[in-house]
């Protein structure tokens, strides 16, 4: 069997045994041999891995030169170089891409170019880079990483293991649990779009609440969560969120939920757990979502959803000839539905029964 001690230790490279271990798979092949990289089935060469998980890149399979290839035991026979067996070939490709990943591991130490206040908690074991401000009252956990010019605000709190990319606006009062990762431009905490009319004019809300966010989230480059108005804004654990992005205020997201870029969500609404909410879907406010519902890519969500399932709206592109004839008939359709009401009645039994 093969450890973790196994694997070289000069830069990125790993042993297939040691691949397997960690994986684990099972190895049909060289354990001894090394590879220093990943690429895609068609351009990998005997120094990478490869994965086959999508059944349309299975033709490329037979001509692969790769070191090894992650793939399913059916396909096993098919494979013309070293492979390790897995159930799950995609995931077992997203642990790999983290050993090879390039950025930097938590190197404690504050830069004597951070600015932080004297009221703050910042661990010995945390990352502060250059420019970034750490207000009164925030607490930054154990191997946390702090960008530069990141911006953390008053009696905020991030938790163990959290990664902040450069450019990152933490306002007050938000918390962040352990392992969550805030990619660049990111806003977290901003007021949410909370005005009362009155004569004319608008009054501004003042957004009274914060902003919860639980362990091992994601969110991407700049994306708006706002504050809730008087509760707080709550998005759990274990959830993706694209950049683009746009959480309003008092929204509530459940764990394991995906979201893709460029989706709306209006504010008070609540959204279950693993859901998958396709890109460019935007979601009214004051709407309720259950657990397990799938939006397809631009989807507009009107009114609640309670059953699971797939949802969605709009029509797929179409020439424009095509979509103007489309459109035209889109708005004579209550016309039509009267029409078809009216002949129904006609046709019905009873109407028959009258005439006779």
């Amino acid at each position: 069997m093969t450890h973790p001690s196994d694997a070289p230790s000069a830069g990125h490279e790993y042993t297939l045994g040691y691949l397997a271990e960690i994986l684990g798979g099972e190895l049909r092949g060289d354990a001894s041999a090394v590879v220093q990289g990943l690429a895609t089935l068609q351009s990998a060469d005997a120094t990478q891995a490869s994965f086959l998980a999508n059944p349309a890149y299975q033709k490329h399979l037979a001509n692969c030169q790769a070191g090894v290839v992650l793939l399913r035991e059916e396909l096993s026979g098919q494979c013309p170089v070293n492979c390790i067996l897995l159930h799950n070939p995609y995931a077992g490709y997203a642990r790999l891409t983290q050993l090879f990943n390039s950025v930097s591991p938590c190197t404690p130490g504050i830069h004597p170019q951070a600015v932080i206040h004297p009221d703050a908690r910042v661990s010995p074991n945390a990352q502060i880079d250059a420019f970034a401000v750490i207000e009164a009252g925030a607490e930054v956990g154990d191997g946390a990483v702090i960008g530069t010019h990141c911006h953390i605000g008053r009696n905020t709190i991030i938790g163990n293991g959290c990664r902040l990319f450069p450019n990152v606006t933490l306002y007050h009062d938000v918390v962040l649990g352990c392992e969550v990762t805030l990619h660049s431009s990111c806003v977290i905490g901003g007021d949410g779009f909370g005005f009362a009319p009155e004569n004319g004019r608008w009054v501004k809300i003042a957004q009274l609440g914060g902003v919860i966010i639980g362990d091992r989230t994601e969110v991407g480059a700049n994306t708006n969560i706002d504050r809730g108005a008087l509760d707080d804004t709550v998005i759990g654990s274990d959830v993706i969120i694209d950049s683009q992005v746009q959480v309003a205020h008092n929204v509530r997201i459940g764990d394991g939920t995906a979201i893709a870029g460029c989706v709306g969500i209006a504010g008070s609404s609540s959204i279950g757990r693993h859901c998958l909410i396709g890109g460019s879907s935007n979601i009214a406010g004051h709407l309720s979502i259950c657990d397990g519902v799938t939006l397809n890519m631009t989807t507009s969500v009107t009114g609640d959803i309670r059953e699971p399932g797939h949802y969605s709206s709009g029509t797929g592109m179409s020439d424009m000839r095509t979509w103007r004839k489309n459109a035209v008939r889109f708005n004579q359709l209550d016309k039509l539905a009267k029409r078809v009401v009216k002949i129904e009645k006609s046709l019905s039994p009873a109407a028959n029964k009258e005439k006779t």
